[in-house]
């Protein structure tokens, strides 16, 4: 994995003093992208890069916005699990720019945005992980996108039993939710990089 990594960073844009680079890490569901991520956090790390990381969970709305809505269980899911143009005002136009992000985080235990001030570094790279990354309102704000590509058998077989037993939520939600984005956004054919997880 390291040599894996190593050669990802070669084919990354150097940060420059006084910039933020913008690095999108892309997959569907289980695909291992918090995993990747913590893996390259280090490995730059030591190279003295500083890191600095966004979760695109995080910023979720609540479950009354995203669930038994007059839509499909995959619509609520693509369309309404986050406010994507309050992210794109709020997150992505200003990432590189101001010196703090007043952005609505999601708190899973009360179901409620909190009001959090993120302050970025001057120079760092800012890695954004999660899935549907590259929807195209989201798309032109990153310098490099990796996409880690996994089939479906494998990213379902990571999940726990008791998940695995509501495949229904699956096939109505998720499953339907990122065919759709594998036909309408092209993730792998817009990509930088793919990467066979």
């Amino acid at each position: 994995m390291e040599d894996k990594i190593l050669n990802i960073f070669k084919k990354i844009p150097k940060v420059k003093k006084g910039q933020r680079l913008v690095l999108g890490i892309d997959g569907l569901s289980r695909s291992g992208k918090t995993t990747f991520v913590k893996k390259v956090k280090r490995f730059l790390q030591e190279k003295n890069v500083l890191v600095y990381i966004f979760h695109i969970d995080d910023y979720i709305v609540e479950r009354k916005r995203r669930y038994n809505t007059a839509y499909e269980e995959w619509y609520e899911y693509y369309h309404l699990q986050w406010d994507v143009e309050w992210l794109k005002d709020n997150l992505f136009k200003p990432i590189k720019t101001d010196k703090e992000l007043n952005l609505l985080t999601y708190d899973n235990h009360s179901d409620t945005q909190n009001l959090l001030v993120v302050k970025v570094p001057d120079t760092c790279l800012i890695i954004i992980e999660g899935v549907f990354l590259q929807r195209r309102e989201w798309r032109s704000f990153y310098d490099y996108m990796i996409y880690l590509d996994c089939p479906r058998e494998k990213r379902f077989n990571r999940e726990s039993d008791v998940t695995q037993n509501n495949i229904e939520k699956f096939r109505n939600r998720y499953w339907k939710a990122e065919e759709y984005y594998l036909e309408t956004e092209f993730p792998k054919k817009q990509a930088d990089l793919v990467f066979r997880n």
